[in-house]
């Protein structure tokens, strides 16, 4: 990122941040509506709960939703993340940077982060994404989780935002081998178990949800040598098989 770039968001973020002040805020806490394990999780209370509540809201369930929040928190994201590694990792080219932000920023990696913050419990959905489970839904809980950052930087600020996505990413990015950027979960898996002589793990459709047109497939990998058993969720069985072996990279001894 150029100097006349990183200066151009800057101010941006100085003009968005003077207007925080003047911003409306309900009174209403976040705990009043029934999200406060949620600001616990993320380590912020919203001034303005409604902030909150609209991030958490699906297109499905009202006209005021979650998706220009999810746009504002997609760049907010990106801006940090890449400042982050840009600072982090000074032995890294342009392109691996890229390749590691990518590997950091994408749906599967979301999803992960947003399970951990229990997001699917929160939503709020239409009527037809609750019978089709949308709150499994991998694009619906990434969506959410980058429309919460937006949320946040609207409510505190760029400093906000940046403190929660590197409370979050942090400890995931400690996790990440290089070797393995541009790998998807399933080949990182069998290449770790393979180097090591351990049978391959055994993938198992446990669960179907949703009307045929909107399924969503929950599959179980079972690395039994290991003791390792994890689960993933999907719009189709691979997706839903890649969750799941992403879930059991993160349980192998050497990766936790």
């Amino acid at each position: 990122m150029s100097v006349s770039s990183w200066n151009s968001i800057q101010e941006v973020t100085n003009r968005i941040d003077s207007r925080v002040q003047e911003y409306p805020v309900d009174n209403t806490s976040a705990a009043t509506l029934g999200h406060s394990n949620l600001c616990k999780q993320l380590g912020y209370e919203f001034q303005d709960p409604q902030l909150l509540l609209r991030a958490l809201t699906h297109r499905s369930y009202a006209p005021e939703h979650n998706e220009r929040l999810e746009f504002l928190g997609d760049s907010i994201l990106g801006c940090v993340i890449s400042n982050h590694l840009y600072g982090s990792f000074p032995h890294l080219s342009e392109g691996e940077l890229s390749r590691l932000r990518s590997n950091l920023v994408k749906e599967e990696t979301l999803v992960i982060l947003a399970r951990q913050l229990g997001l699917g419990n929160n939503l709020r959905l239409g009527e037809g994404e609750r019978k089709s489970a949308g709150f499994r839904r991998p694009s619906i809980l990434a969506d959410a989780f980058e429309a919460i950052i937006g949320a946040v930087f609207i409510d505190g600020g760029f400093a906000a935002a940046e403190r929660v996505v590197l409370d979050r990413f942090v400890p995931y990015l400690a996790k990440v081998n290089l070797n393995t950027l541009g790998k998807d979960a399933k080949t990182m898996l069998q290449e770790y178990l393979q180097g090591r002589h351990i049978p391959l793990p055994i993938y198992t459709v446990v669960a179907t949800h949703g009307a045929a047109h909107a399924q969503s497939f929950k599959v179980e990998c079972e690395i039994p040598t290991l003791g390792i058993t994890s689960q993933g969720e999907g719009s189709s069985r691979r997706n839903a098989e890649q969750q799941a072996a992403q879930a059991a990279f993160q349980l192998l001894p050497e990766t936790k």
